[in-house]
């Protein structure tokens, strides 16, 4: 409280008694004003929070079950039939 009456004694001072009136009514506006458009903003930003909030679910996936895996790929198969070893060579 002993601040706010040193700092209203230099502000009388320093601009006068008829100046300090008009400078704390324009300034009570001022800070009126900044509230008003803080509120609004906050406002805004709650409403844009919430409609995300509600159209979260419409864009997400549905829960589907998942794909069955996908079957192994056939081994490749050899171009040349291999002879067995207890096979003779074969002529011709």
């Amino acid at each position: 409280m002993t601040e706010l009456m040193v700092i209203f004694v230099i502000g009388l001072v320093v601009l006068g008694p008829k100046r300090l009136p008009e400078l704390a009514r324009s300034l009570g506006k001022s800070l009126a004003e900044f509230r008003r458009a803080s509120n609004d903003l906050r406002r805004d930003f709650m409403s844009a929070t919430e409609d995300a909030d509600l159209a979260a679910p419409l864009l997400a996936p549905r829960n589907t079950p998942p794909a069955a895996p996908a079957p192994p790929a056939p081994a490749a198969a050899p171009s040349a039939p291999l002879a067995a070893p207890d096979d003779p060579p074969r002529d011709g």
